[in-house]
């Protein structure tokens, strides 16, 4: 039994390397500052990834906002007064705890390391690194400090915002005065966020900054199961619009004692990763506990006023919650795929095993790949720059490709994700036969003719 969890633990870490390589190879992940080292926990978006990344972007957008009257974009400051995580207690409450090895002196969770359940050292945390004691778990605060202007002191302490949430509900009553909107309405934001976590880990899955894709839904108490609920099944709608397996997302209900302490329900929608199914989403009824705070210490009235009822109350609020680099991440575990479908490569003739991402032609950064079949045949190079410019009119994300054999173009074109691959060969030219359209994911190719390229390409992708 122990043999078989070994085998697979080094199975998952294996496909979370060849994800890791596959992503810096192809211009999709790089490690932050990697010419000096690196720094733990941050990650560069290259070409590929941040296309990927603003696809993500835009169909959570239309989903969540253009597409309802009820929704009120947001792009609120990263720096912000420092009573407003006193008041949301993240000053205080923001902290996980932290245990140091007493040997060689690193520094981990404590609730990331087992107990020991045998032997001499049994009912003790044991360092992973060196084999040594660790010491008492203490609270370690994850805010990012910093200060504000040229003099020091208490008052110009602020902090990297730790969540946007925060941004939203201090301007609750901004969108108030500005728009009258009536409940329920929401505030939606995508911004940076930042925590200095203890140790961060599995690739994008925990970082130190990261981007979140989150929703304050300002609701009147007595209604706040229906938006619960219809929020609930537009999180299951989205994960769809992104390709994700949904086999792979399954609902946890968070149970009491184990919320946050503003929360009277949250679900956590898991997935299975590589490394274990842990937290993708979040969905949470955070009552009215973040206005009546910030209402408390600001003093400035954040009520809602009902003009039918003539009721003044402040409003509860369901919280939507999208990790944007956790989403990017279960793109590329879903999508990454081996096959034994190929072009001979080695000197022996064998097939290599193809490694290439099954991403939705939706979200795929490059959804058309145009090749001349040979790059020294100005003849060939001239027609797949004229076809390349005409594709590129109707789909921006198309590709011109003449590097390397036809056979390394494909792969790499694989390799990135993109759906469909158009070559232009002597038929196209002398022959007026079109041009041949390969698949990605079947390999399989078919005659299109010029004139009906760019018909057939849009409803491969969107329809």
């Amino acid at each position: 039994m122990l043999l078989m969890k070994k085998e697979k633990k080094n199975e998952e870490s294996e496909v979370m390397e060849s994800i890791i390589s596959l992503c810096k190879r192809r211009g999709f992940i790089f490690q932050g500052s990697e010419i000096y080292g690196g720094l733990a926990g941050t990650w560069d978006y290259g070409p590929y990834g941040l296309a990927l990344k603003n696809n993500i972007k835009a169909i959570w957008w239309k989903r969540f906002v253009l597409d309802r009257d009820d929704m009120y974009g947001m792009d609120a400051a990263i720096l912000m007064n420092q009573k407003t995580w006193q008041a949301s207690g993240h000053v205080d409450g923001f902290a996980d705890p932290l245990v140091e090895c007493k040997k060689c002196k690193s520094r981990f969770r404590a609730d990331q390391i087992p107990l020991e359940k045998e032997g001499k050292l049994a009912g003790f945390q044991i360092c992973p690194d060196c084999g040594g004691h660790l010491g008492a778990s203490r609270k370690f605060n994850m805010m990012f400090k910093t200060t504000v202007g040229a003099v020091e002191s208490e008052e110009s302490i602020s902090y990297l915002r730790p969540e946007t949430a925060q941004g939203m509900f201090v301007n609750f009553k901004n969108i108030i005065d500005s728009f009258h909107p009536k409940l329920p309405f929401g505030m939606a934001q995508i911004g940076k966020a930042f925590r200095n976590e203890i140790a961060p880990r599995d690739f994008l899955f925990r970082a130190r900054e990261f981007e979140q894709m989150e929703i304050e839904y300002f609701v009147n108490p007595k209604n706040w199961k229906k938006s619960f609920e219809d929020f609930q099944k537009e999180m299951h709608a989205f994960i769809k619009d992104v390709g994700l397996d949904v086999k792979k997302v399954h609902e946890l209900e968070i149970p009491d004692g184990e919320r946050a302490h503003y929360s009277k329900r949250t679900i956590d929608f898991e997935y299975d990763w590589p490394f274990g199914r842990k937290e993708l989403y979040g969905l949470a009824y955070r009552t009215d506990f973040d206005l009546s705070a910030h209402a408390n210490l600001s003093k400035v009235s954040l009520e809602y006023s009902d003009e039918e009822t003539k009721e003044k109350f402040i409003p509860h609020v369901i919280e939507p919650s999208f990790g944007l680099d956790r989403t990017v991440l279960a793109i590329l575990c879903d999508a990454y795929t081996e096959d034994e479908m190929g072009i001979d490569e080695s000197k022996e003739g064998k097939k290599e095993k193809r490694k290439y991402l099954r991403l939705a032609p939706t979200i795929a950064p490059v959804k058309i790949a145009v090749f001349p079949l040979l790059r020294n045949k100005s003849a060939l190079v001239e027609k797949a720059r004229e076809i390349y410019k005409i594709l590129k009119k109707t789909i921006p994300a198309v590709k011109f490709d003449d590097n390397g054999n036809i056979g390394k173009r494909y792969r790499r074109q694989d390799e990135i994700g993109t759906p469909f691959c158009v070559t232009i060969d002597f038929d196209t030219i002398e022959k007026n036969a079109g041009v041949t359209v390969r698949d990605r994911d079947s390999g399989k190719q078919e005659r299109v003719k010029e004139d009906e390229l760019v018909k057939y390409i849009s409803e491969k992708i969107y329809n």
